[in-house]
C-alpha cells in the first residue's frame, strides 16, 4: 500500500480511539470463532492495525481506550450521553442471536489483553474520556510530533491541524483543515465551537433551533478562518448583527446562550477536564517504553479464542516498521 506523501520526511505517531475503531469492527465483522462465538471485534481490530501500519509506516502506536467517562462533565449535565443507542449488529443470525452484550465485554478483555503481546502502547485512565487523553496527547505530550488520529469521532475534528490529522475508517479518507473546512465550511479551530450551537443528539445535548453547519458559516463567515472565534464572540456578533438585520437565528442563538455555553463545557477538549492526576498518569504512561513483540503469547490469547485462520505472521511482520 502507498505511505501518504505527507509523512514522507516525518514518520508519524498513531493514536486510535480504541473502543470506536473497537465498536466499529465488533459491528460489523462477521469473523466467528472456530467455536461459532463472534470474534469480529478482535479480529477486525487487528486487520484495522495492520493495515494502518502498511498505509502510514508509524515511529510508535498507541490505543486509547475508555476509562468510564468524565465526571467533571457529569457533573455539569447529568443527563450527558446517557441516551445513547446500543450497538447493533449488522448481520442476521435467525433465530439463534447471541448475547452480544456478554460477547463485546468478552472480546474487549481478550483485545486488551493480546495487544500486550504486540509493540502497541495502550492508555486506560479511570474516570477519564478517551477523547481528552487524546487532545492531551496531540497538544501537550507529543506537541513536537506529527500525529494520526484513527477515529470516526467528530468530536476529534477540533484537534486537527497540518500537524494532527485524523484516518476516519468510515469514510476511509484522511481528514485535514482543508478537507473540514470544505465539508463544513469552518475551520477546525473553530469546529467544537460551531457544534456547541448546532448541538449532539448522540450524547443527548441539545443546539439552537435553525443552526446548522451551512447556516453559521453562511451567517459568521469569521469561523471559516484558522484564527479562533469563541462562543461569546459569535454571541457578540449576533447582538451586533441583529440591530442591523434581524434574523431568527440570531434571537434563538441569543435566547439559547445559556444551552450554548454549557455545550462549550462539555464539548471542548482541554486540559480542564482532566484532574492532576489524570495528567500525572497520562504523562507517566507516555514516557513509557512501547511493549516488547511476544509472537507466541499472542498466538496463545488466539487459540483460547478459538481463532485459528488469523496471518500471525503477516502481522508480526509489519510490527517491524516499530523498530
Amino acid at each position: 500500500m502507498k505511505i501518504c506523501q505527507t509523512w514522507m520526511h516525518e514518520r508519524p505517531i498513531l493514536i486510535v480511539d480504541g473502543l470506536n475503531c473497537f465498536f466499529r469492527h465488533f459491528v460489523a465483522n462477521p469473523s466467528l470463532s472456530d467455536n461459532g462465538d463472534p470474534v469480529g471485534g478482535v479480529v477486525g481490530f487487528l486487520r484495522g492495525i495492520q493495515l494502518l501500519l502498511e498505509r502510514y509506516n508509524p515511529s510508535r502506536i498507541i490505543v486509547v481506550w475508555e476509562g468510564g467517562g468524565s465526571p467533571r462533565r457529569r457533573a455539569i449535565d447529568p443527563s450527558y450521553k446517557m441516551g445513547r443507542r446500543p450497538e447493533k449488529l449488522n448481520r442476521f443470525y435467525a433465530e439463534d442471536i447471541p448475547d452480544t452484550v456478554s460477547n463485546r465485554n468478552e472480546q474487549l478483555s481478550k483485545l486488551v489483553k493480546i495487544l500486550r503481546y504486540t509493540p502497541v502502547l495502550q492508555f486506560y485512565v479511570s474516570d477519564c474520556e478517551a477523547d481528552d487523553i487524546i487532545a492531551r496527547l496531540v497538544n501537550v505530550n507529543l506537541q513536537d510530533k506529527k500525529c494520526v488520529i484513527v477515529s470516526t469521532d467528530k468530536d476529534l475534528y477540533q484537534l486537527v491541524s497540518e500537524r494532527v490529522k485524523q484516518w476516519s475508517p468510515g469514510q476511509k479518507a484522511e481528514l485535514n483543515p482543508t478537507v473540514i473546512l470544505e465539508k463544513f465550511g469552518v475551520h477546525p479551530e473553530n469546529f467544537c465551537v460551531v457544534r456547541c450551537f448546532i448541538g449532539d443528539g448522540s450524547d443527548g445535548l441539545k443546539g439552537v433551533r435553525g443552526a446548522g453547519f451551512k447556516a453559521m458559516a453562511k451567517r459568521f463567515p469569521e469561523l471559516k478562518s484558522s484564527s479562533f472565534v469563541s462562543v461569546e464572540d459569535i454571541l457578540t456578533l449576533c447582538r451586533e448583527r441583529q440591530e442591523q438585520k434581524r434574523l431568527k437565528l440570531y434571537d434563538n442563538i441569543i435566547s439559547e446562550e445559556e444551552i450554548v455555553r454549557k455545550n462549550w463545557k462539555l464539548m471542548y477538549l482541554g486540559s480542564g477536564n482532566l484532574s492532576a492526576s489524570h495528567v500525572q498518569k497520562i504523562d507517566g504512561i507516555v514516557e513509557a517504553d512501547s511493549p516488547k513483540r511476544d509472537k507466541l503469547g499472542f498466538m496463545r490469547c488466539l487459540i483460547q479464542l478459538c481463532i485459528k485462520n488469523f496471518d500471525t505472521d503477516k502481522l508480526f511482520m509489519t510490527f517491524r516498521a516499530l523498530d
